[in-house]
């Protein structure tokens, strides 16, 4: 299974590409855009249905763009990242704002699994998110709602 944050840094890398980031600023940005994505997503997971806003934001059902998950990522990229850099009114700063939503578009459908090979599963990403790192669904509310969830999603 490929790791959400290993994908998360493979789109961030593909979408940055396209812009210009100076090089002493790079690796914050690249870094901070990635934890951003990640950050949202944990805390989706964690909120009153997150687990659904997560499943229809990776699934294709819900707009990447008008997702409140890419919404909180916005926000945590501009304060903790581009405040910290001193970007966060410049248009420097509003170009890579802007990658999140690529970014989010990016992630948006990937459990829709067009080639077949089973490479990513839902449980797998909220264990992942959750701090879990088997692919038991856990124990509590989250493990009995990946286990849910879980068994929604096989075919």
């Amino acid at each position: 299974m490929a790791n959400i944050t290993e994908i998360i840094a493979q789109q961030v890398a593909v979408a940055a590409g396209k812009v210009e980031i100076p090089a002493d600023i790079k690796e914050q940005v690249l870094n901070g855009l990635s934890d951003s994505i990640l950050g949202s997503l944990k805390q989706t997971a964690t909120s009153p249905g997150g687990i659904d806003a997560l499943k229809g934001l990776l699934t294709g059902k819900s707009s990447a763009a008008s997702s409140p998950v890419t919404e909180l990522a916005g926000k945590l990229f501009s304060n903790n990242v581009l405040g910290k850099l001193g970007l966060g009114k410049s248009s420097q700063g509003a170009a890579l704002s802007a990658l999140i939503p690529i970014v989010m578009g990016k992630l948006s459908g990937i459990l829709q699994d067009k080639d077949g090979d089973g490479d990513v599963d839902l449980n797998d990403i909220l264990l992942t998110l959750q701090g879990g790192s088997s692919k038991k669904a856990g124990s509590g509310l989250l493990g009995a709602a990946t286990s849910i969830l879980g068994g929604m999603l096989k075919k």
